[in-house]
């Protein structure tokens, strides 16, 4: 079992920025990647980006040149940091650890970007 723990999250105006947290804890060996989903109202589940542990990420277009995926070994942790956020950003966010058999999600955090 692994457990995740996301912060960061809350109300941002249109150009701000934020840093997602996600603290990954228990059976953390069997972890090859993690990654970052959000959800908008309405909208499906879509991938924003991932980091594998050999450290090759993988970022969805609409996010490229504004976010960073990054990963603290040592604290178990990936962190996405969000620059330049826009109201089509507004969702919520889940982090996820991925195994070759099970993926694990968080309870996800809210980003709520004002125009």
């Amino acid at each position: 079992q692994v457990q995740l723990v996301e912060s960061g999250g809350g109300l941002v105006q249109d150009g701000g920025s934020l840093r997602l947290s996600c603290a990954a804890s228990g059976s953390i060996f069997s972890i090859i990647a993690m990654g970052w989903y959000r959800q908008a109202p309405g909208k499906q589940r879509e991938l924003v980006a991932h980091i594998k542990t050999d450290g090759n990420t993988n970022y969805a277009d609409s996010v490229k040149g504004r976010f960073t995926i990054s990963r603290d070994n040592a604290e178990n942790t990936v962190y996405l940091q969000m620059n330049n956020l826009k109201a089509k950003d507004t969702a919520i966010y889940y982090c996820t650890a991925a195994r070759f058999d099970y993926d694990y999600w968080g309870q996800g955090t809210q980003v709520t970007v004002s125009t």
